[in-house]
């Protein structure tokens, strides 16, 4: 197979003609704008709950501004770096394609459970406590030893797995969305491997994927020759237009919320600083490797300072408009890192990233860093955004008791899930236990559906039971 034959190669057969006339990543675009998964991003939240303001981001919003902010990206690197097209790279995984990229980047964010990263967090700790409570039950009158106990966590761990956005996301474009007679969307090896920003197995990153997805990905990388742990050039470009875009807009949001005031009273708060280092900490980036707090605390300040800096200079530009200011603020960031994106080597394979002089531009993903633990540290701990998690964490753990019990709880869950699931049993190899099928249900929610449904579960409101699910 050639290099684009691999790139458009899918899992399973086109079983109409129709559409044949469009080009593969554009059939790819399609499926994915008008899949029931894309249009619930509007019901997620992104950093304020879905629905708290008309002004404010969810999910959806989001995902569209990473495409633009990402295809526009990919556009100037193809200009700048003719390596990465089709024509001239030598392997599938290094061509950047704009199309390819805008995909990845619409589905980036589906595997976001209801209620932000609140949500994942929770769903990930039902999963450990259940499967706490099987390693109990499994040994409960027995002395097990330590590496017995190992052996039948691992046993367990295995058949129940683990809760995490980017898996769920695979879970959902691979398995449940529909398309014809097939399971999944049935999107181009391409669009795949380029929503993959985590190319490990669940079991050795839990940011990986599931099993059941990871067979095919990995078959994948396997066949185009991509050395383990490397992304391809487009989900590296995604991903890091995903921090652009967070860093950016969500300080916008920030901003018009009131939670951010632009001054040096503000910004230059000690325990704003000190929350922003103590964020930093605990990033795993390895830009961050072997900084204590005493070096971060300079360079947190020296971002702020430049944000401050680019405010004032937009301020008159835009007759003192605040709003104006907020929008060209947002916009100079932008454009910032956006212009200063590259493809350098890295080792046996290429990466994108901030580029200054030919080597990698460290101190550029430094101020992507600060910028987003600033926005994370102002919203995310912000009183109101903290009791609007703490509901959810209710809401969340109520739903999952009223469903983990099969013979109580199968008039409760919809028939097609339930059809599924029975499906998926009678394969040599199924993928589903019930308690995940569960858990991939309460993640599919947005977040007023699952307060809906949590609603006429628990609550007084239940509105009509002529409402459709």
């Amino acid at each position: 197979m050639t290099i684009n034959e691999k790139r458009e190669h899918r899992q399973h057969p086109e079983q109409t003609k129709l559409d044949a006339s469009r080009a593969t990543f554009e059939r790819d675009y399609s499926r994915l704008i008008h899949s029931p998964t894309f249009r619930r991003l509007q019901g997620k939240s992104q950093v304020f709950g879905a629905g708290t303001g008309d002004y404010y981001r969810t999910r959806l919003t989001h995902s569209l501004e990473v495409a633009q902010i990402a295809r526009e990206a990919a556009k100037s690197l193809v200009r700048s770096y003719p390596e990465v097209m089709l024509e001239l790279a030598d392997n599938p995984g290094l061509v950047i394609d704009p199309e390819v990229v805008e995909c990845a980047s619409i589905a980036h964010d589906f595997g976001h459970p209801p209620f932000g990263h609140k949500g994942e967090e929770i769903l990930d700790g039902i999963l450990e406590r259940f499967i706490d409570k099987k390693v109990k039950e499994a040994t409960r009158g027995k002395h097990a030893s330590p590496e017995h106990l190992i052996k039948v966590r691992s046993g367990l761990k295995n058949k129940y797995e683990h809760f995490e956005g980017n898996a769920h996301n695979f879970r959902l474009i691979m398995f449940l969305e529909k398309r014809e007679n097939i399971d999944g969307l049935n999107l181009s090896d391409a669009v795949l491997l380029g929503i993959n920003k985590y190319p490990y197995p669940g079991a050795v990153l839990k940011k990986g994927l599931y099993q059941h997805e990871w067979e095919y990905i990995s078959g994948i990388r396997k066949d185009w020759g991509i050395p383990d742990s490397k992304k391809t050039l487009e989900a590296q470009l995604m991903d890091l237009c995903d921090d652009i875009a967070y860093s950016s807009h969500d300080l916008e949001d920030g901003i018009k919320a009131g939670k951010i005031e632009v001054h040096e009273h503000f910004l230059f708060d000690p325990y704003i600083i000190r929350l922003i280092v103590e964020k930093v900490t605990t990033l795993e980036d390895g830009i961050w490797e072997g900084w204590t707090k005493e070096q971060i605390q300079p360079k947190v300040e020296e971002v702020l300072s430049s944000f401050l800096h680019v405010w004032k200079d937009k301020m008159p530009i835009c007759e003192n408009d605040f709003s104006r200011t907020r929008r060209e603020v947002k916009a100079y960031w932008v454009s910032l890192f956006v212009s200063n994106l590259g493809v350098i080597t890295d080792g046996n394979w290429k990466k994108v990233t901030f580029v200054k002089e030919n080597v990698e531009n460290e101190d550029m993903l430094r101020t992507v860093s600060v910028l987003k633990s600033f926005a994370w540290v102002t919203m995310i701990k912000d009183l109101r955004v903290q009791r609007l998690q703490k509901r959810s964490e209710w809401i969340i753990h109520r739903l999952w008791d009223a469903f983990v019990d099969p013979e109580t709880s199968k008039s409760i869950i919809p028939s097609d899930w339930l059809q599924r699931l029975e499906r998926d049993q009678l394969k040599d190899k199924p993928m589903w236990t019930w308690e995940h099928m569960v858990i991939d249900y309460i993640a599919g929610m947005t977040d007023a559906f699952a307060e809906k449904i949590y609603n006429e579960l628990y609550g007084l409101k239940v509105g009509s039971i002529y409402d459709l699910d």
